[in-house]
């Protein structure tokens, strides 16, 4: 997506530790109208699908997912990193680990919003190791939902979560997919 790699270009900063910030238009502060543009490109890839729920983790997924939860005209689901006093009832819990805040979360979903019936597209806005998409397809699995597609906006395929995740056969889109960065000189390369 040409209009998504052209704003990492003008205002991603890439720094140690193979980090790309890009908290100025995606997870941070919101460029509306360039979500809209990516729930856009992902209904032109699984419109198709037969998709009932929109399905997430917390927190800088929530945004794209909303909006493309829009798009399909569907509930968006999103894990949970902590146990809540108004979580209540059954839930698939199950624990990954953040590339970006180096911790590990248990995550946590209400067995009321995710089913065997629900037809899942898995939305986020990173794709670096894998460890929360993981976490995502077990919390899917588990629930015996069907995984219609995977979108996710930026993937780092110089680590490994990508090849990992399609090598399981998931169908994995990519909107913008970088296979390189200096944190010396800012480049970004893409595949």
């Amino acid at each position: 997506m040409e209009l998504l790699k052209q704003r990492i270009v003008e205002d991603g900063i890439v720094k140690p530790g193979n980090v790309l910030k890009v908290d100025s238009f995606l997870n941070h502060q919101i460029d509306v109208e360039l979500l809209n543009a990516i729930a856009a490109e992902f209904e032109r890839i699984y419109g198709d699908r037969p998709i009932s729920k929109v399905f997430t983790i917390e927190a800088s997924g929530i945004a794209v997912a909303c909006v493309v939860a829009q798009r399909f005209g569907v509930p968006l689901v999103f894990a949970k990193k902590a146990q809540s006093i108004n979580l209540d009832g059954e839930s698939f819990t199950t624990r990954i680990e953040s590339y970006t805040h180096k911790r590990v979360y248990d995550v946590i979903v209400s067995k009321k919003y995710l089913s065997a019936s629900d037809h899942i597209l898995i939305i986020d806005d990173f794709l670096a190791n894998g460890c929360s998409l993981d976490g995502l397809i077990d919390i899917a699995e588990t629930a015996g939902a069907t995984i219609e597609g995977i979108g996710i906006v930026i993937e780092k395929s110089f680590q490994l979560g990508g090849t990992q995740i399609r090598k399981r056969g998931y169908p994995l889109a990519s909107l913008a997919i970088i296979e390189a960065m200096d944190a010396e000189t800012g480049e970004i390369v893409f595949a």
